[in-house]
């Protein structure tokens, strides 16, 4: 016997229908449509306040274009490893599948989502990223500027470490909203890039 499918609520707070938020951001939605067949819930759910939508989207875009010393799949691990730190399944799962879209090799980005430290293919470079990450997660207080000086002699430039800092950063306001706020993921994520 199929499981009744119920419409799912994927925030606690209120989200508006499309038809009720401004232009640019039904813009968005239908860019989203456009490019991975759906609108993202986290989207929806921001869009309870249109001004910090627009914001938070504009940060995420600067923070995911792929630079020279930090690639897609780059950015894509330091959001699960963060991710992962927090328990935060929105963006595990979101971000999940964008790693292993970016990454190429599905098994792969789903080990490094669940458990990094046991993923074999990640470079020594990679693994400095991803401790750097987890650490500005667990334990922020701790950092200091060896942690620079650590990602500096896996080949990151300064730029590059204040975009893994940066992005870890932004990993955990976005966990906490997640978190806090009850979002739920999209289901299409879970079949994508598989």
């Amino acid at each position: 016997m199929p499981v009744a499918q119920v419409k799912e609520r994927i925030s606690w707070f209120p989200v508006p229908e499309e038809d009720e938020i401004p232009e640019d951001l039904r813009g968005l939605f239908r860019a989203a449509r456009e490019r991975i067949g759906f609108v993202p819930n986290v989207f929806r759910a921001y869009s309870f306040r249109p001004d910090r939508l627009r914001a938070w989207f504009e940060h995420f875009k600067l923070l995911h274009e792929e630079t020279p010393g930090c690639s897609a799949a780059e950015r894509e691990m330091v959001a699960v490893v963060v991710s992962s730190a927090n328990g935060c399944l929105y963006c595990l799962v979101a971000h999940g599948a964008a790693l292993r879209e970016a990454w190429g090799d599905p098994e792969m980005a789903d080990r490094i989502t669940l458990d990094w430290r046991r993923a074999e293919a990640l470079t020594d470079r990679q693994r400095a990223i991803c401790a750097f990450a987890e650490k500005v997660t667990r334990r922020p207080v701790e950092c200091d500027e060896q942690d620079l000086v650590a990602l500096r002699e896996h080949g990151l430039s300064d730029e590059d470490a204040w975009d893994v800092l940066e992005l870890a950063a932004m990993y955990n306001f976005t966990n906490r909203l997640a978190l806090a706020g009850g979002q739920i993921p999209n289901r299409e994520y879970h079949r994508l890039a598989r």
